[in-house]
């Protein structure tokens, strides 16, 4: 049975003409009222009737590329580098080049979900989503179901720097995934060599898959070092990928144990904060206390002192997820690629002074 504009606005308990201006964009509707009728869309998978219903199987020359923050440099050099493979790539229908789209979620599911029913509706030619994704079962399995719409409608679904998605199956045309737990166990082997037992770990908020990932890693490294047990949990503590997250996660480190000699940042950004409570608490970096991070963003070199990190080759991956994203690359073997990285010692870590 075909849905009507008139079943949605039913269902969004809207009028049909609401309906419609949110869906062509062209006049101010609510917000609440927006998502309200979005999310009626999605449920009943409804599709333009008329001459657009013949063409729902079809794709435009639209691709979007979704980030968490395009302000961080962790997804603006990937969504940049995809962008400008997007623009090389195949032709579009026209011959022309194919329109990149940025969709800036501000890390909200919510909003995430969103962007991929108006992408679904706007029939794009790829979709690819970048970074970690929010670890809970209802978000796992909506975006489950939003990938395999989008596939079944012709629309390549690519991940850039995110695991693969349980239950998406052949949706998601394919994955290319950072080792992040590799990365944050060689990160704090380096500071267990240098004489560092006593680490302290700035994680990033709990529901990411990038932040579990990075702390097994972690993790690891200490419980091979014989330094596992409940000492982790008190010198481990979450909070946003920021700079002020960084700042007040090393005060209360510091006030859980004074004698700290070290500290591992969940990214660059958060490391920066960090050193900036270190100095402001008169400590010196690296000679009372280490600090390393991770990413190896373009100011982590230039930092004082130059901050050891692991380097992710994210221009690479995302030149390279643009490039699925249009054709113009075979997808790996399986559909799934893991992108190693690489462990940058700098001028931030040395041997704990006692």
């Amino acid at each position: 049975m075909t849905v009507t504009l008139a079943d949605v606005a039913a269902r969004a308990r809207v009028s049909p003409a609401t309906v419609s201006r949110v869906l062509n964009g062209n006049y101010p509707v609510a917000a609440s009222t927006r998502e309200r009728v979005l999310r009626a869309v999605d449920e009943l998978d409804y599709v333009l009737n008329g001459p657009a219903s013949a063409l729902a199987a079809a794709t435009s020359d639209l691709v979007g590329v979704l980030v968490n923050d395009i302000a961080d440099p962790f997804f603006g050099i990937m969504a940049g580098a995809a962008q400008h493979a997007i623009g090389d790539g195949a032709p579009g229908r026209a011959g022309g080049e194919k329109l990149a789209v940025v969709c800036n979620t501000g890390g909200s599911p919510e909003r995430e979900l969103t962007y991929l029913t108006l992408l679904q509706r706007q029939r794009a030619a790829a979709v690819v989503l970048t970074g970690g994704a929010v670890e809970d079962a209802d978000h796992i399995a909506a975006t489950a179901a939003k990938l395999a719409r989008l596939a079944d409608a012709g629309t390549r679904v690519v991940l850039c720097g995110r695991p693969p998605v349980p239950a998406a199956g052949e949706a998601v045309t394919a994955a290319l995934t950072f080792d992040n737990r590799g990365g944050g166990k060689r990160l704090t082997e380096h500071l267990l060599t240098l004489g560092h037992r006593r680490i302290g770990y700035i994680a990033g908020p709990a529901e990411r898959t990038t932040t579990r990932h990075r702390l097994e890693g972690h993790r690891a490294a200490m419980e091979a070092a014989g330094l596992g047990g409940r000492g982790l949990d008190r010198l481990t503590v979450h909070g946003r990928y920021d700079r002020r997250s960084g700042y007040d996660a090393t005060l209360e480190l510091l006030r859980r144990e004074p004698r700290l000699t070290a500290v591992v940042a969940a990214n660059d950004t958060v490391a920066l904060g960090a050193c900036a409570a270190l100095r402001d608490q008169g400590l010196r970096i690296p000679d009372d206390i280490s600090v390393a991070g991770f990413d190896d963003l373009p100011f982590s070199v230039d930092a004082v002192p130059a901050l050891t990190t692991v380097r992710l080759p994210l221009y690479e991956a995302g030149a390279r997820a643009g490039r699925l994203a249009t054709g113009t690359e075979a997808p790996p073997p399986g559909g799934i690629a893991t992108i190693g990285g690489e462990l940058m010692v700098r001028a931030s870590t040395g041997r704990p002074a006692s």
